[in-house]
């Protein structure tokens, strides 16, 4: 039989820094009513809020939230912010809570939510908190019956190059990095105390049939799809101006190369005669010369943000439409029967 290989501190704590990766984000049921309730109140402006828990594992425990309140353009933004999320935690601190931060929450409308000022949120919270979430939530899309609720976070191999700012063609395809590769959806797991599931099943209706089940029972869905449609067409108007970006670059880069090729033969023909003549030939770069002077190329992540919500909106759509359908036919045969 063999015996088992006794491991020193050291080593059993440089096994423990090795961070396993975040599998599921587990939010109390009471965290969810708060953030429902938050942005429910407020639609359709959008807020956000503070996310307080633990990091243990695989697993990121949200225990508790607070809301950030909806500040004028004429305040200190900055802050009055960070004033205040400094004094809630310190209230909570002393009342015996969770104050470990752990990410934030915001809504959303219709999922817009894929933008540069999210990427930025994240990269500052990253500065400080090893591994964070955002908790998007979307009051419009959850009247349709369903809970549209997701935890986010972003890639790490985009946060490396994000970090580099280099959203070259070249650097992409270096990384092998796509528009589908910039966020990652975490799963969510509901837990409630024991005591809190005790009083749900006392509160439970008799009968198995709640709101939200006639929700999904409505045959209107024009105007959630009118709003996606409206969306879908403004992103596909950007990414078409984004297009035009590129298409510019790749002109100018046409150009550009022209006038490298012809600098490069006169320089030539110009050596071949100077060297008839005994001459030294002239260097045929010239850094000096504007013409090698290299273009910049645009930035890819404002078009990889674009498409990234053009597929949301094409998904919301489809899945909208499947269920109208099946709705619909459901109805023709109760009228039938």
């Amino acid at each position: 039989m063999a015996t088992p290989v006794a491991r020193s501190f050291l080593q059993v704590a440089a096994t423990e820094e090795v961070a396993s990766p975040l599998r599921v984000v587990q939010i109390e049921g009471l965290v969810i009513l708060k953030i429902i309730k938050h942005c429910k109140e407020f639609s359709p402006a959008l807020v956000t809020g503070q996310l307080l828990g633990l990091d243990v594992g695989s697993v990121l425990e949200v225990t508790n939230c607070f809301p950030f309140p909806i500040r004028e353009e004429d305040e200190e933004i900055e802050a009055d912010g960070a004033n205040y999320q400094l004094e809630m935690m310190r209230c909570l601190r002393e009342v015996n809570v969770d104050n470990n931060t752990v990410g934030w929450y915001q809504s959303t409308l219709l999922g817009s939510f894929q933008t540069v000022e999210l990427i930025e949120t994240f990269m500052n919270y990253q500065e400080n908190i090893r591994r964070c979430v955002c908790i998007i939530y979307d009051p419009l899309k959850s009247n349709q019956g369903v809970l549209a609720l997701k935890a986010l976070k972003l890639s790490d191999s985009f946060m490396e190059l994000y970090r580099t700012n280099n959203f070259t063609g070249e650097k992409l395809r270096e990384k092998n990095l796509s528009w589908v590769d910039i966020f990652e959806e975490i799963p969510i797991k509901v837990s409630n105390s024991a005591l809190i599931s005790a009083f749900m099943t006392e509160l439970e209706a008799d009968t198995p049939v709640v709101q939200c089940d006639y929700d999904r029972l409505q045959l209107s869905t024009s105007p959630f799809l009118e709003r996606n449609m409206e969306f879908l067409i403004e992103c596909m108007y950007d990414l078409s101006m984004e297009q035009q970006k590129f298409q510019y670059y790749y002109r100018n880069l046409s150009r550009q190369q022209g006038q490298q090729q012809a600098w490069l033969q006169k320089r030539r023909a110009e050596n071949m005669a100077r060297k008839a003549t005994g001459e030294e030939p002239l260097p045929e770069e010239d850094p000096s010369n504007p013409v090698f002077k290299p273009l910049p190329e645009p930035s890819r992540l404002d078009s990889f943000l674009i498409t990234n919500q053009i597929s949301n909106y094409c998904n919301q759509i489809n899945g909208v439409a499947g269920q109208s359908f099946s709705r619909l036919y459901l109805t023709k045969a109760l009228h039938e029967n």
